[in-house]
């Protein structure tokens, strides 16, 4: 997996844009005769830092329904990743929805007046979140849960008989929840012949983590920020801590919300549920800071530990560096417009 290039943001005035292309682009013999420093005028604007990396996301799926349904699959309801709630039908086989509920005990059998069971208390548990069933939820198959078998039946346009069919229903153990179907059994015009594990739950979120190199690893240390873009979105996201990668010299850095929420908060949809998306995301090391920008360069420092910067005068100014990145520095101490050394003293007097 590519590791990407670093980049740093840097906003200033125009004179100090002017300067480093100077810098940069005068024969480096020229500025040596002419002055023994240039100057650079200290300015308003913002230092930051940050890497392009990739982060990898994946749902974690657990197999958690089975079909008992006999037949051709006519349709197919559940998209991969959809969120499902109790009586939602996940596919058809021969035209006959097989919906959703919530339980431990799969169906084994088919429930008709005098069962009684685990399996019976959750279908009655079913119907009564459906609003077709308020007796008794006891486990056991009277007349009042047949009739409300039947009228649950009628809003699937099914027959109306009052017998729950094992193929009828795929309990889970939570709900609601999101799901995938196994799409290499169940698809339109597959067929089924009963027994298939046909349902997968997945996590609440997926994982996020970054593949980054040791040398990396040791710039994101937990609490770093991380921005990662999927499509238009852009979810925010801090380093956690690392976990060790298959990969020789690599380790990942997992990834947690910033509120303690979901990463991908209400767009989970938009990561596909199959297998790792690759996303690209931006690792903040040094968050962005405005204030006075001059080049760290024209910072001398002193052996008791004091920060200053020279005039052009000679003058010395101290001051505070607020932050650093990339060549640059914020600092405090001294007004917009002053004029500076850089380097900090003439080579001939060091």
């Amino acid at each position: 997996m590519a590791i990407g290039a670093g980049t740093v943001a840097l906003l200033g005035g125009a004179a100090l844009v002017g300067w480093a292309a100077f810098v940069v682009f005068a024969p480096p013999g020229e500025a040596i005769v002419e002055a023994a420093f240039t100057d650079v005028t200290v300015l308003e604007g913002e230092v930051g830092s940050s890497i392009s990396l990739n982060t990898v996301a994946e749902w974690t799926q657990q197999p958690a329904g089975t079909n008992q349904a006999v037949g051709v699959v006519t349709a197919v309801r559940a998209q991969p990743g959809d969120e499902v709630a109790a009586g939602q039908a996940l596919y058809e086989v021969g035209l006959r929805p097989i919906v959703v509920a919530q339980g431990e005990t799969p169906a084994f059998r088919d429930l008709t007046v005098g069962a009684e069971g685990a399996d019976v208390l959750q279908v009655q548990e079913f119907l009564a979140a459906l609003g077709f069933y308020d007796g008794a939820q006891d486990g056991e198959f009277g007349t009042a849960t047949a009739a409300a078998v039947m009228e649950w039946q009628d809003s699937l346009d099914v027959e109306d008989d009052g017998v729950v069919r094992a193929a009828d229903i795929v309990f889970v153990p939570n709900l609601p929840a999101r799901v995938s179907l196994n799409g290499e059994k169940v698809f339109r015009g597959a067929t089924l012949v009963g027994g298939e594990t046909v349902v997968s739950v997945l996590s609440g979120e997926p994982s996020f983590k970054v593949p980054v190199t040791a040398q990396q690893a040791a710039k994101i240390p937990p609490g770093t920020e991380v921005e990662i873009t999927v499509q238009e979105a852009v979810w925010h996201a801090v380093a956690a801590g690392q976990e060790p990668s298959d990969a020789v010299d690599q380790v990942q850095i997992t990834l947690t919300a910033t509120d303690g929420g979901a990463i991908c908060g209400t767009e989970c949809a938009l990561v596909p549920v199959e297998g790792e998306s690759i996303l690209p995301s931006r690792v903040i090391t040094q968050p962005t800071v405005p204030g006075l920008v001059v080049p760290s360069a024209a910072l001398r420092s002193s052996p008791n530990g004091t920060v200053s910067v020279i005039g052009v005068d000679g003058a010395e100014y101290p001051v505070t560096v607020v932050a650093s990145a990339r060549g640059m520095s914020v600092i405090e101490g001294v007004e917009a417009g002053t004029k500076v050394r850089i380097p900090a003293e003439p080579e001939a007097s060091r």
